[in-house]
């Protein structure tokens, strides 16, 4: 009898198993503030309860059509894990779920965030909540709730997840995209570099550099590290400017698949063949893919399908309304660029067709 008991031990605790609840109310107190600065009409009610509640009445909408995303930041965090630099990661994990709702056509609403680790570090993870804050605030969503996971055994020490889940609403019958068609503009919003995507390839190509993360920037101020981290860009406020300006036929996030297979899910199905016609002579190349492209010897077709190669976002939209929607863009802070149109596919239906070239 007795013989699994451990002699002079009064038990075991969960602490003494990894898990530290206290740490995590610690968390929650620490965070609370940022989140209720993200509050927006809808909201009812703060972090700590079992569930969210939102109030759709309250945030404007009479017959509204809801829209949800969830997505993560990939193996960027590696690079966050590597360097310390936690402030930002957040902003980029908002932005992939935020970007992807005004796609359709949504406002988003709010954001909901799963934090998972082996031991939690109260104050890093306090610095990534504020950045996912930053990121709800920067994109007029409230940050409603989230969970902490503490899982010992599961991540090796220092190592941390993240992933997100945006809820949006629109009016009905308002979903993008609509009304598509030949001779239709494309206009891009400049990216601010690699923002959260293809990080595999991009640490594969700093091995084959052979320089480290505290290493200088081969194409810009600070470390290589520091430039790498730069956050997702935001479109969510001046893409919703054009929308509610009349003229947007559709919007594509250039996440992964790069420009080669994005833009063409704007495109209507069961008509008349259409293409996206994209001139590359339109922008230039922005430093950091040319010194990834020339680094891992990439072929253009390559380097296409694979980074937003300096566009974050395109709008189709009404060629009689394209040059008020990209000085509304522009106002907005956005660098706007007119990237080609929507024309007849060609004999082989390839749905993003490309003139001029980058490399």
């Amino acid at each position: 009898m007795g013989e699994g008991r451990v002699k002079g031990h009064n038990g075991l605790t969960y602490a003494e198993a990894g898990v530290d609840i206290d740490a995590g109310n610690r968390l929650v107190d620490r965070i609370k503030p940022a989140a209720k600065a993200t509050a927006r009409p809808g909201v009812l009610g703060g972090l700590g309860g079992f569930g969210a509640l939102f109030d759709l009445k309250a945030a404007g909408y009479s017959d509204p059509v809801l829209v949800a995303a969830t997505d993560g930041v990939g193996t960027k965090l590696r690079i966050a894990i590597d360097t310390g630099n936690v402030d930002t990661i957040g902003i980029d994990l908002v932005a992939m779920c935020v970007n992807d709702l005004v796609c359709q056509g949504a406002e988003p609403l709010f954001f909901l965030d799963y934090f998972a680790t082996g031991k939690l570090d109260v104050d890093q993870a306090a610095r990534i909540v504020s950045g996912i804050a930053a990121g709800c605030s920067g994109s007029g969503c409230a940050l409603i709730g989230g969970e902490t996971a503490e899982m010992p055994g599961m991540y090796r020490a220092g190592d941390f997840d993240l992933a997100g889940f945006a809820v949006g609403a629109m009016e009905r019958g308002q979903a993008l995209p609509s009304g598509v068609a030949e001779g239709d503009v494309i206009l891009g919003l400049g990216s601010n570099g690699v923002h959260s995507n293809g990080y595999s390839f991009v640490r594969k190509v700093v091995e084959l550099s052979g320089l480290g993360w505290d290493a200088p920037c081969p194409w810009a101020e600070g470390s290589l590290g520091e430039a790498l981290l730069a956050p997702t860009r935001l479109y969510v406020r001046p893409a919703l400017a054009a929308i509610r300006a009349g003229g947007v036929h559709g919007l594509a996030h250039i996440t992964g698949g790069g420009l080669t297979e994005n833009p063409p899910r704007l495109l209507p199905e069961g008509e008349a063949p259409l293409a996206c016609e994209i001139d590359l002579d339109a922008f230039a190349l922005p430093p950091v893919f040319r010194w990834l492209a020339e680094t891992a010897n990439m072929a253009e077709p390559e380097l296409l399908k694979t980074f937003n190669c300096g566009i974050g976002m395109i709008l189709v939209v009404d060629p009689a309304r394209a040059d008020a929607i990209a000085d509304l863009l522009a106002g907005e802070g956005e660098a706007v660029t007119r990237l080609g149109r929507i024309a007849a596919a060609g004999p082989g239906g390839a749905p993003v067709v490309y003139k001029g070239r980058l490399l």
